[in-house]
């Protein structure tokens, strides 16, 4: 596998926010967000076996992990990976931009999908096949940049009945949309889910890696 970087931190998103996590940050990404913060992944990183991949992670002696990007499922072993991890007894977690299939994970490992809002760029390669493969316990985020994008989400949640199926989480582009806003939007239209920020960039600076 092609390996960015792995490293210790508290999660910054997702339900899990706040705990210590291993991140493991794999290379290369077939999506171009327009509002991308990880673009240093798209090339370069180290080749590692799972085996130096797995050492690595027990270094830190720390239950939860996170498969994270770049895309993850751009890598063929990340199944493996994931499966093994879990094996272990570790708390997996995979982030992956909703436009590779997550049929084949492991069912231990939760998923948590960032479907892609129309201001990212990427809206149209959005696998909306992918939403028949979520369980309670996955977790579907949109990251929005603008009302309009708001306006998507909000239609796509009550579409797919989103709200009673999976766990939702509402994030804002860093520094394009005000999130007192669209927390005001979310309560306006008593939208059930998690707003969040992105701790890790309020606690260091915001292009700070490896926090």
């Amino acid at each position: 596998m092609r390996i960015t970087e792995i490293y210790q931190s508290i999660q910054g998103e997702s339900s899990y926010a706040g705990l210590p996590c291993v991140f493991v940050r794999t290379t290369g990404c077939d999506l171009r967000c327009k509002w991308c913060d990880s673009e240093f992944t798209f090339t370069g990183g180290t080749r590692m076996s799972i085996n130096e991949i797995l050492a690595e992670v027990e270094k830190y002696a720390c239950n939860l992990v996170e498969l994270t990007g770049g895309e993850p499922l751009l890598q063929p072993e990340i199944h493996e990976l994931a499966t093994r991890l879990a094996d272990l007894d570790h708390t997996v977690l995979i982030e992956t931009g909703g436009h590779r299939d997550i049929s084949g994970l492991d069912p231990r490992v939760i998923r948590i999908m960032d479907l892609k809002c129309p201001a990212s760029g990427e809206c149209e390669k959005n696998l909306w096949s992918n939403l028949d493969h979520l369980r309670p316990e996955d977790e579907v985020k949109f990251v929005i940049a603008d009302r309009a994008d708001y306006e998507w989400t909000l239609n796509t949640i009550r579409q797919h009945h989103l709200e009673d199926r999976v766990k939702l989480l509402i994030s804002t582009a860093f520094k394009q949309v005000e999130p007192e806003q669209v927390v005001e939007w979310m309560l306006e239209d008593k939208l059930r889910a998690r707003f969040q920020l992105q701790l890790h960039k309020y606690i260091w600076p915001p292009d700070a890696r490896r926090v």
